[in-house]
Protein backbone atom coordinates (compact mmCIF):
# COMPACT_ATOMS: atom_id res chain seq x y z
CA UNK A 1 0.00 0.00 0.00
CA UNK A 2 1.20 3.55 -0.78
CA UNK A 3 1.30 6.25 1.32
CA UNK A 4 0.24 10.09 0.09
CA UNK A 5 2.78 12.37 0.51
CA UNK A 6 2.00 16.01 0.21
CA UNK A 7 4.54 18.23 -1.81
CA UNK A 8 4.38 22.55 -2.50
CA UNK A 9 3.82 23.21 -6.18
CA UNK A 10 7.48 24.58 -6.30
CA UNK A 11 9.02 21.83 -5.45
CA UNK A 12 6.80 19.87 -7.21
CA UNK A 13 7.87 21.33 -10.69
CA UNK A 14 11.58 21.05 -10.21
CA UNK A 15 13.06 18.08 -9.72
CA UNK A 16 15.60 18.18 -7.09
CA UNK A 17 18.24 16.38 -8.55
CA UNK A 18 18.33 19.46 -11.17
CA UNK A 19 20.46 22.48 -10.10
CA UNK A 20 20.98 25.22 -12.39
CA UNK A 21 24.55 26.43 -13.41
CA UNK A 22 23.42 30.18 -13.84
CA UNK A 23 20.37 30.85 -11.88
CA UNK A 24 19.94 34.04 -13.94
CA UNK A 25 21.29 35.55 -17.30
CA UNK A 26 23.20 38.48 -15.77
CA UNK A 27 24.53 35.95 -13.26
CA UNK A 28 25.51 34.07 -16.68
CA UNK A 29 27.00 37.44 -18.38
CA UNK A 30 28.92 38.53 -15.21
CA UNK A 31 30.44 35.10 -15.40
CA UNK A 32 31.02 34.19 -18.58
CA UNK A 33 31.40 37.68 -20.32
CA UNK A 34 35.60 38.00 -20.29
CA UNK A 35 35.57 34.30 -21.85
CA UNK A 36 32.64 34.88 -24.65
CA UNK A 37 34.56 38.48 -24.97
CA UNK A 38 38.00 37.02 -26.10
CA UNK A 39 35.96 34.26 -28.66
CA UNK A 40 33.96 37.30 -30.33
CA UNK A 41 37.56 39.21 -30.65
CA UNK A 42 38.77 36.00 -32.51
CA UNK A 43 35.92 36.43 -35.21
CA UNK A 44 36.90 40.18 -35.64
CA UNK A 45 39.45 42.35 -36.11
CA UNK A 46 38.13 45.49 -34.38
CA UNK A 47 37.98 45.06 -30.48
CA UNK A 48 34.84 47.47 -30.32
CA UNK A 49 33.10 45.32 -33.30
CA UNK A 50 33.90 42.24 -31.13
CA UNK A 51 32.37 43.89 -28.14
CA UNK A 52 29.20 45.09 -30.14
CA UNK A 53 28.98 41.39 -31.90
CA UNK A 54 29.29 39.92 -28.08
CA UNK A 55 26.44 42.24 -27.25
CA UNK A 56 24.20 41.00 -29.83
CA UNK A 57 24.67 37.34 -29.46
CA UNK A 58 23.94 37.98 -25.69
CA UNK A 59 20.65 39.89 -26.83
CA UNK A 60 19.52 36.40 -28.92
CA UNK A 61 20.61 34.42 -25.82
CA UNK A 62 18.22 36.49 -23.13
CA UNK A 63 15.41 36.45 -25.98
CA UNK A 64 15.95 32.35 -25.91
CA UNK A 65 16.94 31.81 -22.10
CA UNK A 66 13.35 30.35 -21.04
CA UNK A 67 13.36 28.05 -23.72
CA UNK A 68 16.84 27.01 -23.21
CA UNK A 69 16.90 23.36 -21.59
CA UNK A 70 20.29 22.47 -20.78
CA UNK A 71 21.83 25.83 -18.93
CA UNK A 72 25.24 23.62 -19.08
CA UNK A 73 25.27 24.09 -22.64
CA UNK A 74 25.00 28.16 -22.91
CA UNK A 75 28.64 29.06 -23.50
CA UNK A 76 28.30 26.52 -27.11
CA UNK A 77 24.66 28.32 -27.79
CA UNK A 78 26.40 31.94 -27.10
CA UNK A 79 29.55 31.16 -29.20
CA UNK A 80 27.00 29.25 -31.76
CA UNK A 81 25.06 32.80 -31.89
CA UNK A 82 28.25 34.69 -32.23
CA UNK A 83 29.13 32.82 -34.76
CA UNK A 84 25.89 33.13 -36.87
CA UNK A 85 25.67 36.66 -36.40
CA UNK A 86 29.06 37.84 -37.60
CA UNK A 87 28.07 35.73 -40.49
CA UNK A 88 25.00 37.45 -41.49
CA UNK A 89 27.86 40.82 -41.11
CA UNK A 90 29.83 39.62 -43.21
CA UNK A 91 26.66 38.85 -45.94
CA UNK A 92 25.39 41.89 -45.37
CA UNK A 93 28.70 43.81 -45.57
CA UNK A 94 28.49 46.77 -48.22
CA UNK A 95 30.32 46.76 -51.14
CA UNK A 96 32.28 50.48 -52.03
CA UNK A 97 33.73 49.12 -55.32
CA UNK A 98 32.32 50.04 -58.62
CA UNK A 99 33.21 49.13 -62.17
CA UNK A 100 34.03 52.18 -63.67
CA UNK A 101 35.47 53.14 -67.20
CA UNK A 102 38.32 55.49 -66.08
CA UNK A 103 39.89 55.41 -62.35
CA UNK A 104 39.53 58.52 -60.77
CA UNK A 105 42.30 59.96 -59.61
CA UNK A 106 42.67 62.74 -57.60
CA UNK A 107 43.33 65.54 -59.30
CA UNK A 108 47.21 66.91 -58.22
CA UNK A 109 47.69 69.86 -56.07
CA UNK A 110 49.71 72.94 -56.70
CA UNK A 111 52.75 72.84 -55.08
CA UNK A 112 52.95 69.00 -54.39
CA UNK A 113 54.75 67.14 -56.03
CA UNK A 114 55.24 63.27 -56.91
CA UNK A 115 57.17 61.52 -54.09
CA UNK A 116 59.22 59.55 -57.20
CA UNK A 117 59.93 62.91 -58.60
CA UNK A 118 61.33 64.03 -55.25
CA UNK A 119 63.45 61.23 -54.88
CA UNK A 120 64.95 61.87 -58.11
CA UNK A 121 65.36 65.50 -57.34
CA UNK A 122 67.20 64.55 -54.05
CA UNK A 123 69.32 61.87 -55.40
CA UNK A 124 70.89 64.35 -58.61
CA UNK A 125 71.20 66.97 -55.94
CA UNK A 126 73.12 64.61 -53.69
CA UNK A 127 75.57 63.38 -57.17
CA UNK A 128 76.26 67.12 -57.86
CA UNK A 129 77.03 68.09 -54.19
CA UNK A 130 79.08 65.16 -54.28
CA UNK A 131 81.24 66.46 -57.58
CA UNK A 132 81.85 69.73 -55.67
CA UNK A 133 85.58 70.16 -53.78
CA UNK A 134 85.51 68.52 -50.38
CA UNK A 135 85.68 72.35 -48.81
CA UNK A 136 83.11 73.59 -50.75
CA UNK A 137 80.78 70.44 -50.04
CA UNK A 138 81.26 70.96 -46.30
CA UNK A 139 80.25 74.37 -46.37
CA UNK A 140 76.89 73.95 -48.80
CA UNK A 141 75.87 71.24 -46.41
CA UNK A 142 76.34 73.25 -43.20
CA UNK A 143 75.03 76.41 -44.34
CA UNK A 144 71.95 74.66 -46.18
CA UNK A 145 71.34 70.65 -44.95
CA UNK A 146 72.38 71.47 -41.35
CA UNK A 147 71.08 75.13 -41.61
CA UNK A 148 73.85 76.95 -39.94
CA UNK A 149 74.65 80.55 -40.17
CA UNK A 150 77.67 81.78 -42.12
CA UNK A 151 78.97 82.97 -38.46
CA UNK A 152 78.28 79.27 -37.10
CA UNK A 153 79.65 77.70 -40.58
CA UNK A 154 82.71 79.83 -40.19
CA UNK A 155 83.26 78.83 -36.68
CA UNK A 156 83.07 75.13 -37.55
CA UNK A 157 85.79 75.01 -40.25
CA UNK A 158 87.88 77.80 -38.25
CA UNK A 159 87.36 80.56 -41.35
CA UNK A 160 86.68 83.62 -41.71
CA UNK A 161 82.83 84.58 -42.82
CA UNK A 162 83.94 86.11 -46.23
CA UNK A 163 85.75 82.76 -46.86
CA UNK A 164 82.14 80.78 -46.40
CA UNK A 165 80.33 83.21 -48.05
CA UNK A 166 82.51 83.18 -51.00
CA UNK A 167 82.99 79.57 -51.36
CA UNK A 168 79.09 78.90 -51.19
CA UNK A 169 78.77 81.18 -53.93
CA UNK A 170 81.31 79.65 -55.94
CA UNK A 171 79.94 76.59 -55.06
CA UNK A 172 75.83 77.20 -55.68
CA UNK A 173 77.06 78.17 -59.39
CA UNK A 174 78.39 74.89 -60.06
CA UNK A 175 75.26 73.34 -59.11
CA UNK A 176 73.70 75.87 -60.92
CA UNK A 177 75.67 74.44 -64.16
CA UNK A 178 75.56 71.01 -63.49
CA UNK A 179 73.53 69.34 -66.68
CA UNK A 180 72.29 66.72 -63.97
CA UNK A 181 70.02 68.83 -62.30
CA UNK A 182 69.08 71.01 -65.16
CA UNK A 183 67.26 67.97 -66.57
CA UNK A 184 65.52 67.36 -63.02
CA UNK A 185 64.16 71.47 -63.11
Amino acid sequence: MTTPVCTSASTAATPATQTLPYPSFSSYVRARQPVLLRTARSLTANPSDAEDLLQTALTKTYVAWERIEDHRALDGYVRRALLNTRTSQWRKRKVDEFVCEELPEPEPVPGEDDTAEQQALHDAMWRAIMKLPDRQRAMVVLRYYEDLSEVQTAEVLGVSVGTVKSAVSRALGKLREDPELGLVR
